[in-house]
């Protein structure tokens, strides 16, 4: 009996020194030390290649020429330009159309090789007559108050178009207000 307790009692010894044995070794090897190197190693070559690519693509793109550098400008100008709108039977500049009218002003001025179209339109109300006269009246509007702001009569051409292209359909006020306008186009 006394050998049988002796073999359980070492039994239990060599199973509690196997234990013993793998825990020492689990902190030795812990997870966080391998994983920590491989971010700095992974995200140090990207940053490298990121950094390359910006320094190299900045350094192998060749200067504008002329035209593409005035293309650039319609480009912009062309994109920034915003229309304006006038009250019924209106000429006059609202202060929100002067308004937009110093922001196409500004782009207008930062871009001197573009010219501009100038296009009035009206609502649908009145006859042919008096809307190709009241859009043009629009475009002469907004074309005299871009000149007063330093841009070149030269440069500005005005058209009407009356109520032939409206850019809302229905036949209610809300309608009606977003086709009383001058709308501004790029001419070369």
């Amino acid at each position: 009996m006394k050998s049988l307790s002796i073999v359980r009692l070492l039994m239990v010894a060599f199973v509690l020194m196997f234990l013993a044995a793998g825990c020492a070794k689990k902190p030795a090897v812990e997870e966080t030390a391998p994983s920590a190197p491989t971010q700095v190693v992974v995200e140090q070559p990207v940053r490298s290649v990121q950094e390359s690519a910006v320094t190299d693509s900045a350094a192998t793109r060749a200067p504008l020429t002329a035209e593409e550098a005035a293309a650039e400008a319609r480009r912009a100008a062309a994109a920034g330009l915003q229309r304006i709108h006038f009250d019924f039977d209106r000429s006059d500049l609202t202060d929100d159309a002067r308004q937009i009218l110093v922001n196409n002003a500004a782009l207008l001025r930062a871009a001197p090789q573009v010219n501009v179209l100038i296009e009035g339109h009206t609502d649908e109300r009145g006859s042919d007559e008096y809307n190709l006269a009241l859009g043009e009246r629009r475009a002469i509007a907004a074309r005299n108050y871009l000149v007063s702001l330093g841009i070149s009569a030269d440069r500005l051409r005005i058209i009407s178009y009356g109520e032939e292209m409206p850019i809302a359909l229905d036949r209610n006020e809300e309608a009606w207000a977003q086709n009383r306008r001058a709308e501004f186009k790029i001419t070369r």
